[in-house]
């Protein structure tokens, strides 16, 4: 139980430091220093990675224990419940995200600008740890406010990205579990099961690197240019991170369909 409350505090992390890379993008552009947001992004998702890299034995470890219980005496384990609580934890992430989205978004702008003068992470990271640099801080802070989502609803809603980012963030978070669950289901191909995720994320990373990043990087190019108005970023980024969460609660249902396909896949 306690490597569970691990594992569903890292994938927590995970998501929120993930769906905050949005945030990011969106501040880069209103500091029109989007190279440089990209760079305090990737600071963001180094702190995912890492907690992907712990969170992906203690997830294999509660999955050998639950075979082990098997071969032991037979108990009823309900792994599958466990592996739906990991899928709640990244739903759980991204609607931190959601509340820290307008703040982050503020804030971020402010950081690309810090990291424009000091010129590197590490300093900038020194320059965010003096006291007198967050006495400030309360300004930048705001809450999401049905203003917001009106906002959006009025705007155009962009069908066909909110629906492709919704596949891949669902492909992508429940990939991995769901070839833990196939080898539990399936232990004497336990192994090639464990190491199948990629057949399943490899399906998201076709989508998001030939349709969703290229337009993207067309959208904030075009702001920059003075093309669009800022505005139609904020709807954009704003519909990604809500699709985003939609992604994570269609995973709960791929879940198990997904492990059946690995088994036939690999059967």
């Amino acid at each position: 139980m306690l490597a569970w409350s691990f594992v569903f505090m890292l994938t927590i992390i995970i998501h929120t430091t993930d769906s905050l890379t949005y945030a990011l993008r969106l501040g880069g552009l209103r500091a029109r220093r989007i190279g440089l947001a990209l760079t305090v992004a990737g600071m963001l998702l180094l702190v995912s990675r890492t907690s992907n890299m712990a969170q992906g034995p203690l997830l294999g470890g509660m999955v050998d224990q639950a075979k082990a219980a098997i071969r032991a005496g037979g108990a009823n384990v309900r792994l599958e419940l466990y592996m739906h609580g990991v899928l709640l934890a990244a739903t759980v992430g991204t609607m931190i995200a959601i509340i820290l989205y307008p703040t982050v978004v503020r804030m971020s702008a402010r950081w690309i600008v810090h990291l424009e003068h000091t010129g590197s992470i590490p300093a900038l990271v020194r320059h965010l740890m003096v006291h007198n640099r967050w006495k400030h801080a309360g300004y930048y802070m705001k809450r999401p406010t049905g203003s917001m989502l009106t906002s959006l609803l009025r705007g155009a809603i962009p069908q066909r990205l909110i629906t492709l980012n919704m596949t891949v963030t669902a492909i992508y978070t429940t990939g991995v579990v769901s070839a833990l669950y196939a080898s539990f289901l399936w232990p004497a191909q336990g192994t090639a099961m464990s190491m199948s995720s990629g057949l399943i994320n490899g399906m998201a990373t076709v989508l998001l690197t030939l349709l969703i990043d290229p337009r993207l990087a067309v959208l904030s190019e075009k702001t920059l240019r003075g093309e669009l108005p800022l505005n139609r970023m904020n709807s954009m980024y704003g519909w990604m991170i809500i699709s985003r969460l939609g992604g994570t609660l269609l995973a709960q249902l791929l879940l198990v369909p997904l492990a059946f396909w690995l088994g036939w896949i690999m059967g």
